[in-house]
């Protein structure tokens, strides 16, 4: 088994309702045992912590506090730049789609693609996509993400791709195979679509495959209901501070490598 494989499975440990599961039968466990007021008291604290992590306002705390922030980009920041190429990167896929008939974007790749399009309409910039079979991909999907996202690209949006890397299976493999082959096309200088809570570590990796990046950040946890619903757990709510909190592990895991 490759290192990267079990990469989600220590994720989805580390990672809310999980971690604060296992911390609450943890806690539950020493109060059953010799510990009845420590434990008590662990297992308090993991149900307030879910429950806190589930509400979207807190969500938008913590990607605006614990992740390092981008702007927004437009063509006239495109130009001003002198940006050659806009990079989408791959999120996810949905393996079957019995209703299409075929595989098709998940909900994330989706968004990025889309948003990538638009701006390369906006800019006259040529389009390049990378993404292959994530490591937590299902047995069931046979398709790349950059096949999908080809396909859309022609038959949703009538727009062409002009680098289409397929092979990558992370964020620092996206850089690495895609980089070559923009270079061998004298592209340099990138603007890099993806999420805005995983643009910190988009950014650091295709840097580090020697291009020139410009963030194009989409997708920004903001907040998207009246104020009150923003402080109710949801399951909402859980998935978007479950995003935050994994790149922002993510950035500390890499800064502890990095020494």
């Amino acid at each position: 088994m490759e290192l990267g494989a079990i990469k989600p499975f220590l994720a989805g440990l580390a990672l809310p309702p999980v971690s604060l599961l296992l911390m609450t039968l943890l806690g539950l466990a020493l109060a059953w045992g010799n510990y009845p007021k420590s434990g008590l008291a662990l297992a308090s604290l993991s149900v307030l912590l879910l429950a806190l992590l589930s509400c979207h306002g807190s969500a938008v705390w913590l990607a605006r506090n614990a992740l390092p922030q981008f702007n927004p980009i437009d063509a006239a920041g495109l130009k001003a730049q002198r940006v050659q190429a806009i990079v989408i990167l791959g999120g996810d896929v949905l393996p079957q789609a019995p209703e299409y008939g075929d595989s098709q974007p998940g909900a994330a790749t989706a968004a990025r693609l889309r948003y990538g399009v638009w701006l390369a309409r906006q800019s006259g910039l040529p389009l390049a996509f990378t993404g292959g079979l994530g490591w937590s991909a299902a047995d069931t999907q046979k398709a790349s993400e950059a096949e999908v996202a080809s396909r859309v690209a022609r038959e949703d949006y009538g727009m062409a791709l002009r680098w289409s890397e397929g092979a990558s299976r992370d964020t620092r493999g996206n850089a690495h195979l895609l980089a070559p082959l923009l270079k061998r096309d004298g592209v340099q200088r990138i603007a890099l679509v993806t999420h805005a809570s995983h643009m910190p570590r988009a950014v650091a990796a295709f840097e580090e495959a020697g291009l020139v990046v410009t963030p194009a950040p989409m997708g920004y946890v903001l907040p998207v209901q009246q104020e009150l619903l923003e402080w109710l757990p949801s399951p909402h709510g859980l998935q978007a501070s479950r995003q935050v909190l994994r790149e922002w592990l993510a950035l500390a895991v890499r800064r502890w490598l990095s020494t």
